[in-house]
């Protein structure tokens, strides 16, 4: 059964002279799961440069003067990690889009960062408002901070891969455990009075372990996501 416009969905039967095939094997231990850590972590370590670097420059701004050049820092950031997944994915999903995967991992990671800094700079209004519409803005918040990535790979995703909803959930959890990684490398080390350098090296390095691990956790996913299920076409 091939999906709207002529796709074959993953996860169906295929011949192996099928067009949309390109001779790479999820299942190769180092097939998809290599190439996708490999690019995912790069394009992640490159892509921190901007926030590493507009962060330590806005850092002695007011909270709304910082929040438009921190977006625009993860902007360019999700671009980067975007653009570098979808390459990582070429082979195996030949009909994706790697713009429209990329731009829309650009766009989710601006709004991760517009979210994780509102609680700054709302500041004394969080104090003043309700405890009970404080914790409930809160708990929507991070839903919508982790979940953003995966929703917006999963627009394009859905496209080309059955039981694509579950990437959503998959990148949520790797991108919990990528930030408690970050953090549990760059809080101990970063201290007032360090060099520029320095902020920048530790911030790579951290960006470089939470990259690692969400490569890993959603390498796995995808192994799973794309491989067929026993061969079977959908009834």
């Amino acid at each position: 059964m091939t999906a709207p416009h002529g796709r074959l969905l993953v996860g169906e039967s295929r011949r192996p002279d099928h067009p949309t095939m390109s001779g790479a094997d999820p299942d190769r231990p180092h097939g998809l799961l290599g190439r996708w850590v490999r690019w995912t972590v790069a394009g992640e370590v490159l892509g921190f440069v901007a926030p590493a670097v507009l962060g330590m420059v806005s850092a002695a701004w007011s909270p709304a003067e910082a929040i438009p050049t921190m977006m625009a820092a993860g902007a360019v950031e999700g671009l980067l990690v975007g653009g570098a997944q979808a390459h990582a994915l070429a082979p195996f999903v030949p009909a994706l889009r790697s713009t429209r995967f990329a731009v829309g991992t650009s766009l989710a990671a601006a709004l991760a960062y517009l979210l994780g800094m509102l609680p700054s700079a709302l500041g004394p209004r969080l104090v003043e408002a309700p405890r009970a519409l404080v914790v409930l803005a809160g708990l929507l918040g991070g839903i919508v901070l982790l979940g953003c990535i995966g929703a917006a790979q999963w627009l394009e995703l859905r496209r080309h891969v059955d039981r694509a909803w579950t990437w959503i959930a998959t990148t949520a959890a790797a991108w919990l455990l990528g930030l408690a990684a970050f953090l549990l490398i760059a809080m101990p080390l970063w201290h007032p009075g360090q060099g520029s350098a320095a902020i920048v090296a530790i911030g790579l390095v951290a960006a470089g372990a939470m990259a690692t691990t969400v490569a890993i956790v959603t390498g796995w996913a995808l192994r799973r996501l794309l491989a067929p299920r026993g061969g079977k076409s959908r009834p």
